[in-house]
């Protein structure tokens, strides 16, 4: 996997104000970590950022900071629910040779036998690399797969170096069989009367008017 190179700042002011005069510069707040050494905090070009983390697991070499230029993983990347700009990236920091373990995206091409639905239960996988060459994605072909044909974690090629990490009998992906019109009428009509709504409860009938107690005879 080629590096990104990316210009990173020291950071020295903290908290939400200036977390967001940070933003309106352009740039993201961040921190690096990792093989015990000291938290560093740092912001980071967001448009170069953002494009960087276009590529799963990218691997980052960092310039600008202190001494020697660092290698880095994105661990955790928070975006803003609504708009969606990078607020905060946590970074791993890695060394040429260290194994790691990372997510892969499960990609599927081609298209299953007709008849059959293709059900995909994993859309990632978890797997251990070496930093600098870790793999981006897993392909899995279903060109022509008949119903009943499934592939477990352990049947996917993986690339030269990349160790499945997790349960190998982890299912990925299955052919079932098209539901016919038959089936879906009857599926629909099973729910229908559960769908229907419940009778509606008779109105209470109007409280009693309340007679007041008599008062005192005149004289007491």
């Amino acid at each position: 996997m080629p590096e990104v190179r990316i210009q990173a700042e020291p950071r020295t002011e903290f908290g939400k104000g200036a977390a967001r005069r940070t933003r309106r510069a352009g740039r993201v707040p961040a921190v690096i970590y990792g093989h015990g050494a000291q938290t560093r905090h740092l912001t980071l070009p967001s448009h170069d950022l953002m494009l960087a983390l276009k590529t799963p697991n990218v691997l980052i070499r960092l310039e600008g900071l202190p001494g020697r230029a660092g290698l880095a993983l994105p661990k955790a990347v928070q975006r803003d629910p609504i708009k969606g700009f990078l607020e905060h990236v946590d970074l791993i920091e890695v060394r040429r040779g260290e194994k790691v373990t990372v997510d892969i995206p499960v990609r599927v091409h081609g298209e299953v036998f007709p008849g059959g639905l293709l059900d995909q239960q994993l859309v990632q996988i978890s797997v251990e690399a070496e930093a600098t060459h870790l793999p981006d994605g897993v392909d899995v072909d279903v060109e022509g797969m008949e119903i009943g044909t499934q592939v477990l974690a352990r049947d996917l090629a993986l690339p030269e170096g990349t160790t499945l990490q997790g349960d190998p009998e982890s299912l990925v992906l299955h052919v079932t069989a098209q539901p016919t019109a038959e089936q879906i009428e009857a599926e629909l009509g099973e729910a229908a009367p559960e769908a229907e709504a419940a009778p509606e409860a008779p109105p209470a009938p109007p409280a009693a008017a309340e007679t007041p107690a008599p008062g005192p005879a005149e004289g007491e």
